[in-house]
């Protein structure tokens, strides 16, 4: 017979898997490049965002930036795509670029790349643009792409498809949490 309050190893390990996978922002999401987008149309958004009317943070993606490599324009342009993404706190709309971003629910940071999970952590400071910097739309652009030489805002659409998705893995977490709780109560 087992006593109250004593729960076997397996069930601490996926209480504490469960619980390491909700300690996450409730609605943390990043803005990543779509993966079927053409080069052509990602220098596109990559040039606005990194522009002054984008206002991104670039300066990670910059030669000497932590996010830097992986040198591809799909890596640059997530990147990018994110920072705007995130200043505007995750509104619908803010990650479609022309149809190159998607919105995940998957930390896309690596290495000693962190991807910003709010503006409190996008580098918002003053104005919009006031971090990007001139001339980094060419500046930015990987080995072997070429800037198409215009800025084209993002779409934005107020009913975006992403927003959807982000609400019901809140609620499904919430729900999981709950259960868990009450399943340790009963234990």
């Amino acid at each position: 017979m087992r006593r109250r309050g004593r729960l076997p190893a397996v069930l601490w390990l996926v209480a504490v898997t469960l619980a390491a996978l909700l300690a996450r922002p409730a609605n943390a999401a990043w803005c990543i490049a779509r993966s079927g987008a053409s080069d052509k149309a990602l220098q596109s958004a990559l040039d606005y965002a990194c522009g002054p009317a984008g206002g991104a943070d670039c300066a990670p993606i910059l030669t000497s930036g932590l996010c830097y490599l992986p040198n591809t324009l799909a890596a640059h342009a997530s990147y990018a795509f994110n920072s705007i993404f995130q200043r505007s706190r995750a509104a619908p709309g803010a990650c479609d670029f022309a149809g190159t971003a998607t919105v995940t629910l998957t930390d896309p940071s690596y290495g000693s790349c962190t991807y910003p999970s709010s503006p409190s952590t996008a580098g918002q400071t003053g104005s919009p643009g006031s971090t990007s910097m001139p001339g980094t739309p060419t500046s930015l652009s990987p080995k072997g792409t070429g800037s198409t030489g215009g800025l084209n805002p993002p779409d934005v659409d107020s009913t975006d498809s992403n927003a959807e998705p982000l609400a019901t893995a809140s609620l499904s977490s919430l729900a999981l949490l709950c259960f868990m709780y009450m399943f340790l109560q009963l234990w």
